[in-house]
């Protein structure tokens, strides 16, 4: 007798979902569902396919909720079709259940790449900047507004010829502007260290509040922490976000000007998504480049190529949102490393540099106006690693190394002279 829809079933490796999705591994996970690397048998091609958190003993009125949202999660993706977003191939139900069936990027998310090299470069976060803003143009002209953006949700592309490709993904609680079917008056939904002010009061989001979800988290980029810094108690941080005092910048040099612009506290001030493109375009540019080379071109260092947080070497990883991969390796030091192939590994709910998502679903992260108190804290953000302690470390030793070796050497040829000495004496 075939299953019956809703009955409770745990995929696996091996899992064939919609008698088509051949599962192997699993690449991420977080509360909005687990995301697998799987062979489409079809097309012979790897995708990512996302499980839609499991409706296993909830009520049927939200059960229907998350199935609904995980259909309109892929009927908005669907609609953009960009280079820089990942693309959305098909929703597939299996035993009743909806899973969104993606484009498969090895990447990692810029939130990752922060936590191995704490900054970027303003060129770097410009281009990055100018080439998720090229999407989101296209998303603002179907009416989607993402209202997540953040640095775990902008992917880089690793390996290959591939590699510094920018993918902004996770549409999950983005609303087509005709979508009212599943508002709920009141919520805020988002990540609060990139929140607008606007947003932060409990207005609704918009073009503009993407606008400067870019540029909170282009600031992240080059500064190394949000705008409005990083606080545990996320309704603290709310309220310093709706106060709309950025902390002053030290690293963003010419781009500096540009950040402003998008971090302009009043919606009706802000730059259009087209006009912030262009402007985040005209910095990675520079004087040697064109506007149509910063968003069509991989991400590169002037004389250097691509850089190594973009580089991949040995296994392979994957990410589809903010998720960590598994055993994503790096050239880095201090940075997570591991074998892509130990798939059984449990992958916890990767930590958002600075602030956790308050979803909309049933989460306990939700959040009604007014403010209520919090029933849970936030992790501090783990510390970025310092390289320069490995360099040091590492020279050190190595001129240790070298003193042994001389001393080796040196009591070796005294020993020998004796040796000669006394055969000489021995032969007269």
């Amino acid at each position: 007798m075939p299953p019956s829809p809703g009955a409770h079933h745990t995929p696996g490796p091996q899992y064939l979902v919609a008698g088509r999705y051949r599962l192997k591994s699993r690449i991420g996970g977080g509360g909005m569902g687990t995301v697998w690397l799987a062979r489409d048998q079809l097309l012979d091609r790897d995708v990512a396919v996302k499980q839609v958190v499991s409706t296993e003993g909830l009520t049927e009125d939200t059960a229907d909720n998350i199935r609904r949202r995980a259909m309109r999660e892929g009927r908005i993706a669907a609609k953009l079709s960009h280079r820089n977003a990942i693309a959305m191939h098909d929703v597939a139900l299996d035993r009743g259940e909806p899973w969104l069936v993606m484009e498969y990027l090895p990447s990692r998310s810029v939130a990752q790449i922060l936590h191995a090299t704490t900054t970027l470069t303003p060129t770097e976060a410009a281009q990055i900047g100018a080439q998720v803003a090229d999407a989101m143009v296209e998303a603002h002209a179907a009416g989607i507004v993402h209202r997540d953006i953040k640095p775990g949700n902008i992917l880089i592309a690793e390996g290959g010829r591939n590699a510094g490709l920018v993918k902004i993904t996770d549409f999950g609680i983005s609303r087509a502007k005709d979508d009212v079917s599943l508002t709920q008056t009141g919520v805020i939904t988002g990540t609060p260290a990139y929140f607008a002010p606007e947003v932060a009061r409990g207005a609704e989001p918009s073009e503009a509040s993407d606008v400067y979800s870019l540029g909170a988290t282009i600031y992240t980029m080059v500064e190394g922490q949000p705008p409005f810094g990083v606080d545990d108690n996320s309704i603290a941080l709310l309220h310093k976000v709706a106060r709309a005092r950025i902390n002053p910048m030290k690293n963003a040099g010419e781009l500096e000007p540009v950040l402003l612009r998008l971090l302009e506290p009043s919606p009706t001030k802000r730059p259009t998504m087209a006009e912030a493109r262009d402007m985040l375009a005209s910095v990675a540019a520079g004087t040697r480049g064109t506007r149509e080379q910063v968003l069509t071109g991989l991400i590169t260092r002037p004389g250097a190529g691509t850089p190594v947080w973009a580089q991949r070497s040995g296994n392979r990883s994957s990410t589809t949102g903010g998720h960590r991969p598994v055993g994503a390796a790096t050239l880095l030091p201090d940075s997570p490393a591991g074998d892509a192939d130990r798939a059984s590994r449990d992958i916890p709910q990767t930590r958002e540099a600075h602030a956790p998502t308050l979803m909309s679903t049933p989460q306990p992260y939700s959040v009604r106006q007014p403010y209520p108190a919090p029933q849970y804290s936030t992790p501090r953000p783990p510390a970025y690693p310092d390289q320069s302690q490995g360099w040091v470390r590492q020279a050190r030793d190595t001129a240790t190394s070298s003193t042994a070796l001389a001393v080796s050497i040196f009591v070796f040829f005294a020993v020998l002279a004796v040796l000669v000495v006394l055969l000489i004496a021995l032969w007269r």
